[in-house]
């Protein structure tokens, strides 16, 4: 059924709006038999979360932002990795790590590369405005 939408009103007035259960007018998170499911799961978010947080800890992981960031995570991960047994899948995935981290360098380098020649540009005295031709 097209358009369905759960029948759940929230304290400010407004309906909920989530796509309900196929045999109820309530989605998964206002249904009355759904409680504890809704309790497992908001138990695991809350593990989620503070797995996220002690890994980033540990590893001082900030994130994917950056050529940076993803430069220290695969140093983190090559270095996890050699220190697992010698073999052909360690081996592998090693030497994935070493064209991954060679594209990085590249990209960092033109990155580096752009932000100079801007800079030089910036400092020049621009080109006079002659209007459109007409």
């Amino acid at each position: 059924m097209v358009g369905r939408a759960c029948t759940f009103e929230m304290a400010e007035g407004r309906p909920c709006r989530a796509a309900p259960l196929r045999t109820e007018p309530f989605c998964f998170w206002h249904s009355p038999d759904t409680a504890e499911e809704q309790a497992e799961a908001r138990r695991l978010g809350g593990l989620h979360r503070r797995k996220k947080r002690t890994l980033a800890t540990i590893y001082g992981f900030n994130g994917l932002r950056s050529v940076e960031d993803h430069q220290a995570l695969l140093e983190t991960l090559t270095i996890e990795t050699m220190g697992l047994e010698n073999s052909i899948a360690r081996n592998r995935t090693v030497a994935g790590f070493l064209g991954i981290g060679a594209k990085l360098l590249e990209v960092g380098d033109l990155a580096t590369r752009v932000e100079q020649l801007e800079a030089i540009r910036a400092r020049e005295k621009p080109a006079p405005d002659f209007g459109e031709l007409e």
